[in-house]
């Protein structure tokens, strides 16, 4: 602070005259105002078009990423309403066995085909065939996840069971099982350890 400034050369001979170490930083330590002068950024932008059309860029691979994940069951950059090993636990367990509820869609195709012809014994099939799937379908799923949440506690303990973990469980088994997002990354028939 008091002392007398020291020319380009003097700075220069010494930074020469010390040896480089292994390990060690070999530079001196910034000054404060000069790093904070480096990440001085302004409140607002001055080209604001670029901004955007970096923000989109930002946002589109992350959404790419996301995707993938989706396809690959990549945990790292799955939505946070899939990450987890429990959630993996869950989708695992629901991909592995064959859910009533998987069926629901085609048999309500039939249904509705059925509908259009206008005879009692049709009508009769119909009624019976919309509310016999959807009871038989919700007593699976029932049973599934009283299945599901004892080996949940098993392994993961009482107090990591996730919230939600039974409407997504649920709903996972009442989606056909090509169009589930992350893709079932287990065969059927093959249970989660």
């Amino acid at each position: 602070m008091f002392g007398r400034n020291r020319t380009l050369n003097e700075q220069q001979a010494e930074t020469i005259a010390r040896a480089e170490r292994e390990g060690a930083k070999n530079r001196p330590t910034p000054k404060r105002r000069e790093q904070e002068a480096a990440r001085k950024r302004p409140l607002v932008v001055a080209d604001r078009k670029a901004a955007k059309r970096d923000e989109q860029l930002k946002r589109r691979e992350a959404s790419a990423r996301m995707r993938q994940a989706m396809v690959t069951g990549d945990e790292a950059h799955l939505p946070a309403r899939d990450k987890g090993p429990e959630r993996r636990f869950i989708r695992d367990y629901v991909d592995a066995r064959w859910n009533i509820g998987e069926f629901m869609l085609p048999v309500m195709i039939v249904v509705l085909a059925l509908s259009f012809v206008r005879q009692s014994w049709a009508l009769m099939i119909v009624f019976i065939a919309v509310y016999g799937i959807l009871l038989v379908a919700v007593l699976d799923a029932v049973l599934m996840w009283r299945r599901l949440k004892k080996r949940l506690v098993a392994k993961f303990g009482e107090d990591r069971l996730p919230r939600g973990g039974a409407m997504y469980a649920v709903m996972r088994a009442f989606q056909m099982r090509r169009s589930r997002m992350p893709k079932p990354q287990v065969e059927r028939g093959q249970q989660p350890s």
